[in-house]
C-alpha cells in the first residue's frame, strides 16, 4: 500500500512521478527492441536456411577426377548406379542426377549469365522452391520437357515471359578442325519460378536431363547427384554412408559447407546484437536507480515516522523495493506487447517504412531474400524478459537498502 502510494505521488507531494515515466518508458523501449532484434535475427536465419535447403542439393555427390582417354574427367559415367546406391543410404529422402552448365542467355538486345541445371521432370516436381510453388511460379510445370524452366530474375532481365522463346549460348561446342564453336539453342520458356533467394531467380534455368547431355556434350554421363536427406541439419552425419554408398571415387559437399561461413557470420553478428541490446536495458534500468534515490531523498521523513511506529529495516526494504521492481515489471511488460506486436505486423510497417523512403528500403540484391521476416520464438521472449527483470531486480536493490539503513534519528533531527 505505501510503495503504491508512492509511485502515484504528484511531485508537489514528494513523488517522482516524472522519473517514474521516463523508467517506464525506457525499459518499455529497450525491451521492445530486444524483442525486434531477436525475432529478425531468427526469422532472416530460418528464412536464409530454408531458402537454401529448399532450393539447393543437402548434400552435393560428385566424383574425383580421373583421366577419360588422354583428357581429366569428373563425369560420373555410372550415375544410375550412384543413384540408385544413393536411394538405399537411411536418412535419404531423394538423390537426382545432374548436369550443370554456365550459359549465355539471350532474348532480342537482352542478355544474362545463367548457371543451367538439367535435371529429369520428376526429380523437378520435388525441390520444394521450385516445383512446388504455384503460388510465386507462372506457366505450365507440365510441359516441362518441351522447353524450359527460368527463375523469375532471369525473366525480368531478359524481359521474357512465359511462351517466349529465349538462346542459350555455350562455350563447350562442337569441336571442329577450326577449334571448339559456341553451342547456340533456342529453348521455350513454360515455367517461370520464385524460389525465395535473389540470387538463385536471377540465375537459375532448369532443362530437362536429356536436353542438358546432348547440349553440355555429357552423353551418358551426369556431373554430380543431388541429395536430399530427412533431418538437414545433421547433414554432417550422412557424409560417412553416403561415401561409402558410392565407392572410392565419390566426394561430398554439404550445404553447411557452401553457407557455413555466411551462418557463421550471422551468429557472432547476433551474439554482438545481444550484447550491445542488454547494455542497452541495462542503461533504461539505471534509470529506476535515479528514480528510486530521489524517491528516498523525498521521503526521508515518512521514513523516519515510518521506523519510529515499529516499521522494520526489512519492511522499509521491501517498500522500495516493490517501487522500482513494479516499474521494470510494468515496463517489461509493455515491452514484450509492443515487440510483439512490431514482429506480428513487421511487413505492414516495412510496407509504410518503404512508402515513406520513396521504395528501395529493403534492396533483395543486397539481402539476398524479398522481405524482413520476422518469427517470434518463446525463448526469445523469455530471454528478453528475463533479462529485464533480473536486472530491474538487482539495481533496486541498492537504493532499497540505503533507505532501510536510513537512521529515523538524523531522519527526524531537523523536522
Amino acid at each position: 500500500m505505501i510503495a503504491w502510494r508512492y509511485l502515484r505521488a504528484r511531485r508537489e507531494e514528494g513523488g517522482v512521478s516524472t522519473m517514474t515515466w521516463i523508467s517506464l518508458i525506457g525499459i518499455t523501449l529497450a525491451v521492445a527492441a530486444l524483442i525486434i532484434t531477436l525475432a529478425v535475427r531468427t526469422g532472416f536465419r530460418n528464412e536464409f536456411v530454408d531458402t537454401i535447403l529448399g532450393s539447393n542439393a543437402h548434400v552435393t555427390v560428385y566424383s574425383s577426377a580421373y583421366m577419360d582417354g588422354n583428357n581429366p574427367s569428373n563425369a560420373i559415367t555410372d550415375y544410375v548406379e550412384w543413384t540408385n546406391a544413393l536411394r538405399t543410404v537411411p536418412g535419404v529422402t531423394r538423390a537426382a542426377p545432374l548436369v550443370r552448365g554456365q550459359v549465355l542467355s539471350t532474348y532480342r538486345s537482352s542478355n544474362a549469365a545463367v548457371e543451367v541445371y538439367g535435371i529429369s521432370y520428376d526429380d523437378l516436381l520435388t525441390i520444394p522452391r521450385v516445383g512446388q510453388t504455384p503460388d510465386d511460379a507462372w506457366g505450365d510445370i507440365s510441359r516441362f520437357e518441351d522447353g524450359i524452366a527460368i527463375g523469375s530474375g532471369v525473366a525480368r532481365s531478359l524481359g521474357v515471359g512465359v511462351g517466349d522463346k529465349i538462346k542459350l549460348i555455350s562455350p563447350e561446342g562442337a569441336k571442329t578442325a577450326f577449334g571448339t564453336s559456341p553451342r547456340v539453342s533456342s529453348f521455350e520458356v513454360v515455367y517461370v519460378f520464385t524460389a525465395g533467394r535473389y540470387d538463385i531467380d536471377k540465375t537459375r534455368a532448369y532443362l530437362p536431363f536429356a536436353e542438358a547431355q546432348k547440349y553440355f556434350n555429357r552423353t551418358g554421363a551426369a556431373d554430380e547427384i543431388e541429395v536430399m536427406v530427412e533431418h538437414p541439419e545433421r547433414v554432417d552425419d550422412m557424409a560417412i554412408p553416403l561415401l561409402t554408398a558410392v565407392g572410392e571415387r565419390g566426394m561430398v559437399w554439404t550445404w553447411r559447407d557452401a553457407s557455413g561461413s555466411f551462418l557463421r557470420a550471422l551468429d557472432i553478428e547476433d551474439n554482438v546484437m545481444f550484447v550491445i541490446l542488454s547494455i542497452l536495458v541495462l542503461i533504461a534500468a539505471m534509470n529506476i536507480v535515479s528514480g528510486l534515490i530521489m524517491l528516498v531523498k523525498n521521503k526521508g521523513r515518512d521514513i523516519g515516522i515510518l521506523r519510529t511506529i515499529g516499521l522494520t529495516q526489512a519492511s522499509v526494504m521491501r517498500v522500495f523495493f516493490i517501487c522500482g521492481a513494479f516499474t521494470g515489471i510494468i515496463g517489461t511488460v509493455a515491452g514484450v506487447a509492443l515487440g510483439s506486436l512490431f514482429a506480428i505486423y513487421i511487413d505492414s510497417i516495412m510496407q509504410l517504412v518503404n512508402y515513406l523512403n520513396g521504395g528501395g528500403a529493403w534492396d533483395p540484391s543486397i539481402r539476398g531474400i524479398y522481405a524482413l521476416p520476422a518469427e517470434l520464438r518463446f525463448i526469445d521472449v523469455a530471454k528478453a524478459v528475463s533479462l529485464s527483470l533480473g536486472l530491474s531486480f538487482v539495481v533496486t536493490i541498492f537504493p532499497a537498502r540505503k533507505a532501510a539503513r536510513m537512521n529515523p534519528v538524523e531522519a527526524l533531527r531537523y523536522e
